[in-house]
């Protein structure tokens, strides 16, 4: 007899050998394989039947062993993965067949016996893992030829990635463009790459950055990705996880020398990746986890497992599964997909692995396994068997039912964060080495050229020290001008090492660009900078743009209002896995929530779209990253960016005006009024009574920049503070440049201002009194108060003075943007899935069904003017008749400034019980926050009505239940006693509460509309540090609202929690509701009314969409080269009643329908909230 246990050591894992108490009715047949030789089959397997369950009532055999021999399934493993849980739960399943018995070949048999030795089977499974004997098996299988669940040779081509690719390729499976780059290791020099700053070049293919590099060999997992030096290049390295980290960021930035490694192109996947797992060509388990490229934090629940989510695959998918099992022979096969721009792409084929942690696929695995081995083997063993015939299981979706709603899109515009101040000087060259570098990168084909890279401005450095050195042996006047020009465009460009901030130092080839313009005759008129130029001919006029970067202050506003904005989606007052707001979390990682972020090419806005995606998703580490993964770039067709040097004629003639009417050297009179505020817009109308005489309040600005420089002076003559560190690594000396070229630039040789340089002024003070309040200087604030008030009046006119005005400034800007919010909004109800996610597997997903597309915009202050100047005045509801709207316009026309952060926010909600085709199906609100808070804030800020969105549900309703996730499970506090004072913090900071900041969201009803449910929340986390009062005010700007109920969202455990006190990080104001009851049409209208009225402007428009929209466009923000199908664009121009199969239903956010107007009967009830 064979003594089964002696290859077994104590502990071996469950389920094998005798020590382990496994008695229960249905023991597993389980065997662990012997060494002897071979001898009657039956008669071994029926002795270490015996053996190995003396000990237990083998009920289930009570009727005698059946006559039929048993089918003896091998595990041939290395024994890390044999006694794995997943191998352990799927054999336990599999010996319940009646026939089946499984051997499992020891580790030690493997490695020391020779395969005549190993034990017997009619069918193996064996695969290769670090240090297993690949050739000894296929020995083993040669010898016995058992049935090979999986095919043994095709595991030697499984471990080098460029047969993976090979195979891949001839079966037509589409994967990344790649190229093979050998190198003989006796001589790695002799090698078809060649590096480039932004790209490498592989056997004459040449692969932009972002791309990816692959070590040839698949058992090494060092997979390096390069960034572009525009989103900051260095690289990301990934590895196999240790801990919780899965990959490092790495400023290093050129390939590796040795070694042969894949070169392919990045896939932008919006930080997922899907591990598909097959158990033969018909069954494939799919599941979705954070790419490891995103910030490398591994997600983990509370089990400490890494967090995966069920997906579904598309129809194409799983014909990609059933090629990719059948083409490497592997039964059992996981590979891993990227889906990026609407199409699969394979990237690595893993062989033999299981699914960890989901009952259901143990079940799946081991009744698709064992059916196989019965139907290959069963007919030559002579056992009955049929084959089972199971009912399809049919997905059921839940939908929501009572009056609820179901959030289906959110869209908001964004203005980018905090910045530096923006600088820029002009000068007009003629020296030859100009018009060559203009000639060398193209200039002469538009006659204009922008030179960003380092590279470029490198060589104009170069040339600013040659022509310094040039000038150096004269001296005149004229000369001196030009001197003093070279050398600030030699100290801008050389400011590289200062500005260096460890955090953001590698960003730095993003926030400095020259700018070169041919002038064919010259210079037209002296502007406020040159001298009358004697010289005739062609000349490059050269502007220097630098500063203007996002400041740590703008990532911290940014991320915190990411982290907010969950709060609007279904689930956002849930906490899951120690995340708070985890409802969006969940939809975004299960593919319900269909997210795309577009940013301007501006480096500070493309960060702060980073920033923000960052505190959204929950992501951790550098921002490079998630910048090149999840924002794209919209800066082909001027959907974000606008070319702030092509004017409009329209434009040109408000500024003319602005600055006669500010040229004016006595008090403003009545009809001044007229002219300048038409609109007679209460912000307008108090900064003009602040000014009174507007070249009176310049004189005063100038005397004050004057003393502010001397000042400035002062401390740089005192050793004690010369060398003092700024805010974000700036010095005096920069500090100084900065405010000394703006006295010189605001007053002109002929002694009138230039109000264009207001703008800037306000600018550089307000940076000034947030960031560098500590050195001290007196009457900033005075200078921030005059200039505040000239700025609010020059900003918001140079969009336009009259309504007409305004609206045609608008229109020449933001058709493009305006048509790509009809389409979003359009797109929304068509119901075809982007990627659903399964209702059967989605244990604890709450509602599989739901969708949500987001869109977000990021952008300048232009686009936020513009678009809000077509809401304003572009007639989408009569305020004469529309109480709701005709507060919004009087709210709006009291906010002074968009400052950073401002957003505009578009919710479109879906009533399931209407008819399809009635107005009421689809309901529109409009959301506007005017962003951050200035310095030190006003007390006559103006108070909207607070956030009310539809969700907020009817007090008397009762919710349905089958919304998991609705709001309403939350119990309201009771109503508090009406006598005590008010006191809410509506300007709440941004700072964290000190019970580890807890987000309240009050939602306050009014008595008099339980049926309306007119509800406002407070969206964003509210500090108290001290209890803000708030002085009672006018009974129109708070109603009364009786019962509050409040969510506690606790914060993860953050990095940026650590910004407690940190006063550099002023808050956002909250979302005020603009309007809440509009219906699709009527916006889907208006929108188009907007589009086509902007005639003269359609024609650009167009060209511009067909830019973006064009099914061969609409590319990642680095990916230039890749062609789509037309199912891949996002938005393809075909009309909306034609479904896309691209097209997602974003459904989620159950919320209760009706209108809240904010019109009360009762009014100034006096009422607190307890801590």
């Amino acid at each position: 007899m064979s003594q089964p246990c002696d290859g077994l050591r104590p502990g071996a894992g469950e389920g094998e050998g005798e020590g382990q108490g496994r008695v229960h009715q249905d023991a597993p047949r389980f065997l662990v394989g012997s060494e002897d030789d071979e001898q009657d089959r039956g008669q071994m397997e029926a002795g270490m039947k015996n053996e190995m369950f003396r000990e237990e009532e083998m009920e289930d055999e009570d009727d005698g062993s059946p006559s039929e021999r048993q089918i003896m399934v091998g595990i041939c493993a290395m024994m890390k993965k044999s006694n794995s849980k997943p191998m352990t739960q799927i054999l336990d399943r599999l010996c319940k067949f009646d026939y089946i018995d499984v051997v499992i070949f020891p580790e030690e048999v493997i490695l020391e016996e020779p395969v005549e030795k190993w034990p017997l089977c009619d069918c193996l499974i064996s695969f290769h893992s670090k240090g297993f004997p690949l050739d000894k098996a296929v020995e083993y299988a040669k010898l016995r030829n058992p049935l090979l669940i999986n095919d043994l040779n095709m595991q030697y081509f499984i471990q080098d990635r460029r047969e993976v690719y090979r195979i891949l390729q001839e079966e037509g499976i589409d994967l990344p463009r790649y190229a093979v780059l050998n190198r003989d290791p006796d001589n790695p020099e002799e090698c078809n790459l060649v590096e480039a700053e932004d790209h490498v070049e592989v056997n004459g293919e040449v692969f932009p950055k972002p791309f990816v590099e692959k070590p040839v060999c698949a058992e090494d997992h060092n997979v390096y990705i390069y960034y572009p030096t525009s989103a900051g290049g260095g690289s990301q390295r990934l590895f196999r996880k240790i801990g919780s980290r899965s990959s490092v960021y790495s400023p290093e930035s050129s390939v590796r020398k040795t070694g042969s490694y894949i070169y392919e192109e990045f896939m932008p996947t919006d930080g997922t990746d899907v591990k598909v797992y097959t158990v033969g060509p018909d069954y494939a388990h799919a599941e979705a986890r954070k790419s490891p490229a995103l910030d490398g934090k591994v997600e983990r629940d509370s089990e400490g497992k890494e967090i995966r989510y069920p997906v579904m695959l598309t129809a194409m998918e799983k014909l990609v599964a059933r090629k990719v099992c059948m083409a490497f022979k592997q039964t059992v096969c996981g590979f891993d997909l990227l889906r990026a721009n609407g199409h699969s792409f394979v990237c690595d084929v893993n062989g033999f692995s299981f699914v960890k942690n989901s009952m259901k696929y143990y079940d799946d695995c081991a009744k698709v396994l064992g059916n196989m081995v019965m139907r290959e083997l069963a007919p030559q063993f002579h056992i009955p068997w049929s084959i089972p015939m199971e009912a399809e299981d049919i997905p059921i979706v839940p939908t929501t039912s009572g009056t609820m709603m179901e959030l289906r899109c959110v869209i908001a515009i964004i203005r980018h964060g905090d910045r530096t101040p923006k600088q820029k000087m002009k000068m007009e060259v003629r020296h030859p080495l100009f018009f060559e570098l203009f000639e060398k990168y193209g200039g002469y084909k538009s006659g204009k050229l922008k030179l960003k890279k380092p590279k470029q401005l490198q060589e104009v450095l170069d040339i600013a020290r040659l022509l310094l050195v040039e000038l150096g042996q004269h001296n005149d006047c004229e000369i001196e001008e030009k001197k003093s020009k070279l050398e600030q465009l030699k100290t801008v460009l050389e400011m590289e090492s200062s500005l260096i901030d460890t955090q953001y130092g590698h960003f730095s080839g993003i926030n400095r660009k020259v700018q070169l313009t041919y002038l064919r005759n010259g210079q037209p008129k002296a502007s406020s900078e040159e001298e009358d130029s004697k010289k005739d001919g062609p000349s490059l006029l050269l502007v220097l743009k630098w500063g203007g970067e996002l400041t740590p202050a703008g990532r911290v506003q940014a991320e915190e209002l990411g982290r907010a904005f969950r709060c609007m989606y279904p689930g956002g007052q849930g906490d899951y896995a120690g995340f708070p707001g985890c409802g969006l979390l969940r939809l975004h990682s299960t593919y319900r929530h269909d997210l795309k972020i577009y940013a301007s090419d501006e480096g500070r806005v493309q960060m702060t779209a980073a920033a923000f995606a960052k505190g959204l998703l929950a992501l951790e580490g550098e921002l490079t990253p998630i910048l090149v993964q999840m924002v794209k770039s919209a800066n082909m067709n001027g959907l974000l960016d606008s070319d702030s040097d092509s004017l409009t004629d329209c434009q040109q003639k408000v500024k003319a005006r602005l600055h006669e009417i500010m040229q004016k050297d006595q008090e403003f009179t009545q009809e001044d009024y007229q002219k300048l505020a038409p609109t007679g817009s209460p912000s307008l109308v108090n900064s003009m009574d602040v000014l009174q005489n507007p070249v009176k309040t310049c004189d005063k600005v100038y005397a004050l920049i004057q003393n502010l420089n001397s000042q400035i002076r002062k401390r740089l003559e005192d050793p004690k503070s010369s060398d003092l560190q700024l805010y974000h690594s700036e010095t005096l000396e920069l500090m100084l440049q900065r405010w000394s070229k703006l006295e010189r630039d605001f007053r002109m040789k002929n002694g009138r201002y230039d109000i264009s340089k207001i703008p800037d002024i306000y600018d550089c003070i307000k940076y000034d009194t947030q960031h560098n309040a500590s050195l001290g200087l007196e009457e900033t604030l005075e200078l921030f108060r005059l200039s505040r008030a000239l700025a609010d009046i020059i900003i918001p006119q140079e969009y336009g003075i009259s309504k007409a005005e305004k609206l045609d400034i608008a229109q020449a800007y933001c058709v493009p943007l305006m048509k790509k919010i009809q389409l979003d909004l359009q797109r929304t109800h068509e119901d075809e899935a982007v990627n659903k996610l399964h209702p059967l597997y989605s244990r604890g997903v709450m509602s599989p069904g739901r969708h949500v597309r987001t869109r977000l915009y990021f952008t300048s202050e232009s686009h936020v003017h513009s678009l809000l100047s077509v809401f304003r005045y572009g007639g989408l509801l009569n305020e004469e008749k529309d109480q709701q709207w005709k507060q919004a316009m009087d709210y709006l026309s009291a906010v002074s400034e968009l400052n950073y952060m401002t957003q505009i926010v578009i919710m479109l909600y879906e009533d399931n019980n209407k008819d399809p085709s009635s107005e009421e199906r689809f309901h529109v609100e409009l959301h506007f926050s005017p962003g951050v808070k200035g310095c030190e804030d006003e007390e006559n800020v103006p108070l909207g009505f607070g956030f009310r969105p539809a969700s907020s549900e009817n007090q008397d309703k009762k919710p349905n239940q089958g919304s998991l996730e609705d709001l309403s499970q939350d119990q309201p506090d009771q109503a508090l006693p009406v006598s005590e004072p008010i006191n809410i913090q509506r300007r709440s900071p941004m700072i964290r509460n000190r019970k580890t900041g807890s987000m309240e969201v009050l939602s306050e009803t009014s008595p008099t509309q339980s049926s309306k449910g007119s509800t406002s929340h407070r969206l964003f986390p509210s500090c108290s540090r001290q209890s803000p009062e708030i002085k009672p005010t006018s009974g129109l700007e708070l109603f009364s609202m009786p019962a509050v109920k409040r969510f506690s969202v606790s914060f993860a455990r953050h990095p940026t929690n650590g910004f407690e006190g940190c006063s550099m990080v002023p808050s956002i104001y909250p979302l005020e509701t603009l309007h809440n009851s509009l219906s699709l049409k009527q916006v889907d209208e208006f929108l188009n009314a907007m589009c086509e009225s902007s005639s003269e402007v359609h024609a650009k428009t167009m060209k511009a969409l067909s830019g973006l929209f064009d099914s061969q466009s609409q590319t990642s923000l680095y990916s230039p080269q890749q062609p789509l199908s037309s199912s891949g664009s996002e938005t393809s121009l075909r009309p909306p009643s034609q479904p896309l199969w691209h097209g997602s239903i974003p459904s989620s956010a159950v919320s209760s329908a009706g209108p809240s107007s904010p019109i009360t009967e009762s009014s100034g009830l006096n009422f607190s909230f307890s801590e």
